[in-house]
Protein backbone atom coordinates (compact mmCIF):
# COMPACT_ATOMS: atom_id res chain seq x y z
CA UNK A 1 0.00 0.00 0.00
CA UNK A 2 1.18 3.33 -1.04
CA UNK A 3 -0.10 6.73 0.62
CA UNK A 4 0.79 10.28 -0.33
CA UNK A 5 -0.83 13.91 0.35
CA UNK A 6 -2.21 16.58 -1.97
CA UNK A 7 -2.29 19.96 -0.63
CA UNK A 8 -3.83 22.63 -2.60
CA UNK A 9 -4.26 26.72 -2.68
CA UNK A 10 -8.12 27.26 -3.94
CA UNK A 11 -8.85 30.55 -4.90
CA UNK A 12 -12.67 29.94 -3.84
CA UNK A 13 -15.41 28.38 -4.94
CA UNK A 14 -14.99 26.58 -7.78
CA UNK A 15 -13.49 23.28 -9.26
CA UNK A 16 -9.79 22.41 -9.36
CA UNK A 17 -8.28 19.78 -11.48
CA UNK A 18 -6.18 17.28 -9.31
CA UNK A 19 -6.02 14.58 -12.31
CA UNK A 20 -2.06 14.89 -12.74
CA UNK A 21 -1.18 15.10 -9.08
CA UNK A 22 -3.91 11.86 -8.34
CA UNK A 23 -2.09 10.01 -11.36
CA UNK A 24 1.82 10.89 -10.24
CA UNK A 25 0.64 9.53 -6.92
CA UNK A 26 -0.15 5.99 -8.48
CA UNK A 27 3.12 6.51 -10.15
CA UNK A 28 5.19 6.80 -7.86
CA UNK A 29 2.85 3.88 -6.27
CA UNK A 30 4.12 1.20 -8.99
CA UNK A 31 1.09 -0.21 -8.40
CA UNK A 32 -0.24 -2.64 -12.01
CA UNK A 33 -3.21 -3.26 -10.89
CA UNK A 34 -5.43 -1.95 -8.11
CA UNK A 35 -7.35 0.53 -6.92
CA UNK A 36 -6.39 3.83 -6.06
CA UNK A 37 -8.54 5.83 -3.22
CA UNK A 38 -9.05 9.89 -2.95
CA UNK A 39 -10.22 11.42 0.01
CA UNK A 40 -10.60 15.18 0.88
CA UNK A 41 -10.49 15.93 4.44
CA UNK A 42 -12.37 18.67 4.27
CA UNK A 43 -16.95 19.49 5.23
CA UNK A 44 -16.90 22.34 2.51
CA UNK A 45 -15.18 20.84 0.42
CA UNK A 46 -15.81 17.38 -1.95
CA UNK A 47 -14.06 15.50 -4.57
CA UNK A 48 -15.79 14.59 -8.27
CA UNK A 49 -15.06 12.74 -11.56
CA UNK A 50 -16.62 15.00 -14.12
CA UNK A 51 -16.36 15.84 -18.02
CA UNK A 52 -12.68 17.24 -18.61
CA UNK A 53 -12.98 18.63 -21.89
CA UNK A 54 -15.51 21.70 -21.78
CA UNK A 55 -15.42 23.49 -18.95
CA UNK A 56 -19.19 24.98 -19.52
CA UNK A 57 -19.94 21.50 -17.55
CA UNK A 58 -18.63 22.35 -14.35
CA UNK A 59 -20.15 25.66 -14.32
CA UNK A 60 -23.41 24.33 -15.09
CA UNK A 61 -23.02 22.05 -11.67
CA UNK A 62 -21.97 25.16 -10.27
CA UNK A 63 -25.39 27.25 -11.52
CA UNK A 64 -27.20 24.03 -10.56
CA UNK A 65 -26.02 23.41 -6.92
CA UNK A 66 -26.07 26.95 -6.15
CA UNK A 67 -30.17 26.36 -6.72
CA UNK A 68 -30.21 23.54 -4.64
CA UNK A 69 -27.84 24.81 -1.58
CA UNK A 70 -27.88 28.81 -2.27
CA UNK A 71 -25.58 31.01 0.17
CA UNK A 72 -27.61 33.36 2.98
CA UNK A 73 -30.73 30.53 2.76
CA UNK A 74 -32.96 31.76 5.60
CA UNK A 75 -33.37 28.31 6.58
CA UNK A 76 -30.06 27.77 8.13
CA UNK A 77 -29.12 28.44 11.37
CA UNK A 78 -25.24 27.32 10.98
CA UNK A 79 -23.83 30.45 10.01
CA UNK A 80 -20.31 31.18 12.58
CA UNK A 81 -18.17 31.88 9.22
CA UNK A 82 -20.85 33.62 6.49
CA UNK A 83 -23.50 33.16 4.67
CA UNK A 84 -21.64 30.18 2.54
CA UNK A 85 -21.12 28.16 5.79
CA UNK A 86 -23.86 26.49 5.77
CA UNK A 87 -24.62 25.99 2.16
CA UNK A 88 -20.89 24.62 1.74
CA UNK A 89 -21.57 21.88 4.14
CA UNK A 90 -24.95 20.97 2.18
CA UNK A 91 -23.24 20.86 -1.12
CA UNK A 92 -20.47 18.43 -0.08
CA UNK A 93 -22.82 16.47 1.95
CA UNK A 94 -24.57 16.15 -1.39
CA UNK A 95 -21.50 15.18 -3.43
CA UNK A 96 -18.29 13.24 -2.55
CA UNK A 97 -15.77 13.67 -0.11
CA UNK A 98 -14.05 10.22 -1.74
CA UNK A 99 -13.74 8.80 -4.89
CA UNK A 100 -12.02 5.36 -6.09
CA UNK A 101 -10.81 4.65 -9.21
CA UNK A 102 -9.22 1.24 -10.89
CA UNK A 103 -5.95 1.43 -11.82
CA UNK A 104 -5.09 -1.00 -14.98
CA UNK A 105 -1.52 -0.71 -16.71
CA UNK A 106 0.33 1.06 -14.01
CA UNK A 107 -2.37 3.98 -14.42
CA UNK A 108 -5.92 5.60 -13.50
CA UNK A 109 -7.84 3.65 -15.97
CA UNK A 110 -10.41 7.05 -16.83
CA UNK A 111 -12.52 7.02 -19.71
CA UNK A 112 -11.35 9.34 -22.37
CA UNK A 113 -13.43 12.49 -21.00
CA UNK A 114 -12.83 11.92 -17.00
CA UNK A 115 -11.04 13.93 -14.42
CA UNK A 116 -10.76 14.52 -11.11
CA UNK A 117 -11.84 17.52 -9.44
CA UNK A 118 -11.56 18.86 -5.86
CA UNK A 119 -14.88 21.04 -6.06
CA UNK A 120 -14.25 24.16 -3.33
CA UNK A 121 -17.38 25.33 -2.16
CA UNK A 122 -16.03 28.26 -0.18
CA UNK A 123 -16.25 31.79 -1.12
CA UNK A 124 -13.03 32.91 -0.12
CA UNK A 125 -9.92 30.61 -0.76
CA UNK A 126 -8.46 27.84 1.46
CA UNK A 127 -6.19 25.23 1.73
CA UNK A 128 -6.98 21.93 0.88
CA UNK A 129 -5.44 18.61 1.78
CA UNK A 130 -6.15 15.41 -0.37
CA UNK A 131 -5.19 11.86 0.60
CA UNK A 132 -4.89 9.39 -1.64
CA UNK A 133 -4.03 5.70 -1.33
CA UNK A 134 -3.31 2.90 -3.31
CA UNK A 135 -3.77 -0.55 -3.16
CA UNK A 136 -2.32 -3.25 -5.83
Amino acid sequence: MFQAEIELSTKGRGTYDITSQVAAAVQKASVTAGLCHVFVTHTSASLMLCENADPDVRRDLETFMGDLAPDGDPRFVHTAEGPDDMSAHVRSVLTHSDLTIPISGGRLALGTWQGIYLWEHRVAAHRRRVVVTVQG
